[in-house]
């Protein structure tokens, strides 16, 4: 867990600084720290979906998909 902390304050950090480096202005930077990083996860959420599916290769893939509608 701490490393997980530790990787969420350097992304907001990083963020901030190149929004305000790019910017000139500190709020703009914030918001890019705010709003960046929350759209990064809910990407990387779909994007772990993706990679599971193919790698549970097609016959998986499909025995899901009938499980869900029935």
């Amino acid at each position: 867990m701490r490393k997980t902390l530790s990787f969420a304050c350097l992304h907001f950090t990083v963020a901030f600084v190149v929004g305000w480096a790019l910017s000139g202005d500190w709020r703009i930077g914030g918001a890019l720290a705010l709003v960046e990083p929350l759209c990064n996860t809910v990407v990387f959420y779909f994007h772990e979906k993706f990679w599971q599916r193919r790698q549970a290769g097609p016959d998986e893939t499909a025995a899901r998909r009938s499980s869900i509608i029935c």
